[in-house]
């Protein structure tokens, strides 16, 4: 398996959160080669704003792990996570976080905000930007172009 195919799975929860009439968003949490967690942004339809994709997958990872920290887990992302996600990424320990698009209102990996990657914390992961940035960035532009087409 490669960065590629992990980005295209976190891709396929995306599509399912547009179809359920969320922002596209979605991650998967890997450990070992292996898929541990797979969600997507929940947040509307629950009525519930922390559930982001991100913060449901390192819930999901722990529960699989049985444990908080996620050390030696890599983390797929559509979009560049908001403070509350980065927050968690880091609390959790994840090793490495890939990065579809960036999030030029929300986003807290340095775009807007530089919450990971800031030296100030005791955990640093290693960031990748741009990984399958297109379909990422296209998947939200067309849900946001929708969303206007309809009001």
């Amino acid at each position: 398996m490669n960065n590629e195919f992990y980005m295209q799975e976190a891709l396929c929860e995306a599509a399912i959160a547009a179809s359920l009439g969320e922002i596209p968003v979605g991650s998967v949490v890997v450990h070992k080669g292996e898929i541990i967690a797979r969600t997507h942004n929940s947040n509307r339809t629950m009525h519930d704003p922390t559930l982001h994709a991100e913060m449901e997958a390192i819930r999901a990872a722990t529960r699989v792990l049985s444990n908080e920290r996620l050390c030696g887990c890599s983390l797929y992302v559509t979009k560049e996570p908001c403070a509350m996600c980065a927050g968690a990424i880091i609390h959790s320990r994840i090793e490495r976080v890939f990065i579809g698009t960036r999030d030029t209102k929300y986003g807290a990996c340095g775009t807007v905000f530089k919450i990971l990657g800031n030296t100030s914390f005791n955990h640093i992961p290693t960031i990748e930007f741009g990984l399958l940035e297109k379909e990422a960035a296209e998947m939200l532009s067309s849900f946001f172009t929708s969303l206007r087409n309809r009001e």
